[in-house]
């Protein structure tokens, strides 16, 4: 891989981070501390929606965007021919 593809592999590489903790921080910090109160009028099985972002929902929406980091890494490694399971191995 040439030095030009290199940055390219990394600018997406980092441009896609940004996009996913992004949208985390906004979860947490959103549904679960800026928009608590207004959530809190929704229930959800019993429970507050502020109160369930709180404690569970940022947990879970991280879990999500640690699987979609890894489906969209593996689409990207192959779009630039860096994915293991492409190259060969040479064995001496």
């Amino acid at each position: 891989m040439d030095d030009a593809s290199r940055q390219a592999y990394w600018r997406s590489n980092l441009r896609l981070m940004a996009v996913l903790l992004t949208i985390w921080a906004l979860v947490s910090f959103g549904a679960g501390i800026v928009f608590v109160e207004a959530l809190n009028n929704i229930e959800v099985a019993g429970f507050p929606l502020g109160f369930w972002f709180s404690q569970q929902g940022s947990i879970i929406t991280f879990v999500v965007l640690i699987a979609v980091y890894v489906w969209r890494m593996d689409k990207l490694d192959a779009e630039y021919g860096v994915d293991e399971y492409e190259q060969e191995v040479h064995h001496p």
